[in-house]
């Protein structure tokens, strides 16, 4: 769906630089719509825990007050993050 209103120029890349540089607010240049962030499209995996750990990361979830599926992200993230970093 497109705005009414006034047609705005598209900018080069220089001309979005120097505005970005000079301070100027950009917001109305940018399509947020098809905004990505890099290294972050969701795949879908299929994990089977035993019911014992079901159950615990339900209560710690319960008690942070957010989903096991959170709860997850978080802790796998925690790990891959304290792993040594390998040099391309």
């Amino acid at each position: 769906m497109k705005k009414a209103g006034k047609k705005r120029k598209r900018l080069t890349a220089e001309e979005f630089d120097a505005r970005h540089d000079a301070g100027v607010d950009l917001s109305d240049n940018v399509d947020w719509s098809r905004g990505r962030f890099v290294n972050q499209e969701i795949r879908r995996v299929n994990v089977d825990f035993p019911q014992w750990m079901i159950d615990q990361m339900d209560q710690e979830a319960k008690r942070l007050g957010v989903t096991r599926q959170s709860i997850i992200k978080v802790w796998i993230a925690d790990r891959l993050e304290s792993l040594p970093k390998k040099i391309a």
